[in-house]
């Protein structure tokens, strides 16, 4: 899965949001903290903030076969859909450079 995070500056630096703007780089973020609270504990229970009852073995194996790959697969998702509009964004930049040539050359033929 294609991370956007791979290169943070030019997020950082994003016209259009800020990082902390978008849910996806936030739920990328939660995903790789989960996944690294899981190796660091590997055998330990997990405990939380709000409940005296620590995850145990039951609990992890749930969060490490379902949660973790839901969240894997909607951020999957959201690749693909980041992709297509990315895709259509090129195209859109790539008909406007045609555009512009267009009216260039047809200006130059009119001052000819």
């Amino acid at each position: 899965m294609a991370m956007l995070t791979a290169s943070a500056s030019p997020i950082a630096r994003s016209p259009f949001c800020r990082p902390e703007e978008d849910p996806f780089l936030l739920l990328e973020s939660a995903l790789r903290s989960m996944e690294e609270i899981l190796r660091r504990s590997r055998g330990l229970p997990l405990r939380r903030t709000w409940i005296e009852q620590p995850y145990g073995e039951e609990e992890i194996t749930i969060l490490e076969e379902e949660v973790i790959p839901a969240i894997q697969q909607c951020l999957s998702r959201v690749d693909e859909l980041d992709e297509r509009l990315l895709a259509q964004q090129e195209l859109l930049q790539r008909c406007q450079l045609e555009a512009d040539r267009e009216a260039l050359a047809e200006l130059r033929l009119q001052m000819a």
